[in-house]
């Protein structure tokens, strides 16, 4: 298994959101096609055809659970990540 699938396992199990990484969940955004725009600590994430806008912002060098959360449900409601589908 590779890094990046496991990175995408712990995203969407749901049980690991206060350990996530906050460059992980960057790369997670970035390698499921979106693009960012940054405002001071503030990421912005957008992609054509998402009519969510992703804003996140690190809590030292994670992600705030809540975030994980909705890049999850984003994941799950627009069917991407290939195989992690559900």
């Amino acid at each position: 298994m590779s890094k990046y699938d496991k990175l995408f396992l712990q995203i969407m199990s749901g049980t690991q959101d206060n350990n996530v990484s906050f460059s992980d969940l960057q790369k997670a955004l970035t390698l499921l096609g979106f693009t960012v725009r940054i405002k001071g600590d503030h990421f912005i994430y957008f992609k054509d055809g998402i009519e969510e806008i992703i804003n996140i912002q690190p809590n030292g060098n994670k992600a705030k659970p809540y975030q994980v959360k909705q890049v999850r449900n984003i994941i799950l409601k627009y069917r991407m990540g290939g195989s992690f589908d559900v």
